[in-house]
């Protein structure tokens, strides 16, 4: 087992968890907070905007399973990585689309898929996903975490997460663990 870190941010945490969740080879899913400025955020302070961070993902995976490329794969599928500081109604900074990369391979996978998708014209723009170097994560509440599978009626997970779910296991039925295919 080759067991590896991705940090991800592509909007509301709550919308791209459960599609990580879903991957084999992926071990573990934490909603949280990077790439801002102060120490310890809470969910109502980077609610505002001004501290820099990114509600985001830190997806525990084994490469020898599923390669980083691929998670990059599912993860610009699973969002529009075209749109500044925006995932649908969700705006501001926080709601950025960014890649944390650990390591130079890291950034270089990121680079590379990113022209692959670019180059595929996947998106009818181009993407505009900001590439940074981890630093720190800060979990989310524990109230986040799992919100879709513990909230499956609440309607912001039946309106907007229900059909991205959906979408993203008939796009990806082969990348699926087992019990989500039978």
């Amino acid at each position: 087992m080759k067991t590896e870190i991705a940090t991800l941010a592509g909007g509301c945490f709550w919308c791209i968890e459960v599609v990580f969740d879903e991957l084999n080879g992926v071990q573990s899913v934490e909603s949280g907070y990077t790439g801002g400025r102060i120490p310890n955020p809470s969910y109502q302070i980077i609610g505002t905007g001004l501290t820099g961070h990114a509600e985001a993902l830190q997806v525990t995976f084994d490469a020898d399973v599923i390669s980083y490329a691929d998670l990059l794969r599912v993860f610009f599928a699973v969002h529009d990585p075209t749109t500044l500081n925006r995932q649908g109604n969700d705006v501001g900074t926080q709601y950025r689309s960014a890649v944390f990369y650990h390591d130079n391979a890291q950034k270089e996978t990121a680079e590379q898929v990113i022209r692959e998708v670019n180059d595929a014209k996947v998106w009818k723009n181009p993407i505009v996903t900001e590439l940074a170097a981890y630093d720190v994560f800060y979990i989310a509440e524990s109230y986040h975490q799992e919100y879709y599978v513990n909230n499956p009626n609440q309607g912001y997970c039946k309106v907007v997460i229900e059909p991205k779910v959906a979408k993203f296991r008939k796009q990806f039925v082969d990348k699926l663990k087992k019990k989500q295919t039978a």
